[in-house]
């Protein structure tokens, strides 16, 4: 599985892990030295969703925990960008609540 969010776009990232030794020149040392780098990966919290689109189709999206917070969620369909709210659907049928949002 990619770690991907179909929104955002945000993806796993390289960094390094930077081990220190000494002691902080504001606490009187002579400063801290670096000893080492190793690589590191940042990894994005993506989450799987269902979420109900505006015309009652359900996807599975792959999204990042920052677009889950923003509430609102903009897909490429076709040529143009479509923008809706982030409505989370619910497993099995529930008929009602289908309707409610198609109305």
């Amino acid at each position: 599985m990619s770690r991907v969010c179909d929104v955002t776009g945000s993806r796993t990232r390289v960094g390094n892990r930077v081990s220190r030794r000494g002691l902080a020149k504001k606490v009187g040392g002579v400063g801290r030295r670096v000893t080492g780098r190793s690589k590191r990966k940042f990894k994005p919290n993506i989450q799987k969703v269902r979420v109900l689109t505006p015309d009652g189709t359900v996807l599975r999206l792959k999204l990042s925990t920052r677009a889950i917070k923003t509430g609102v969620i903009v897909l490429q369909k076709g040529d143009k960008k479509v923008k809706f709210p982030l409505v989370r659907a619910m497993r099995g049928r529930n008929r009602e609540f289908t309707r409610a949002q198609r109305a």
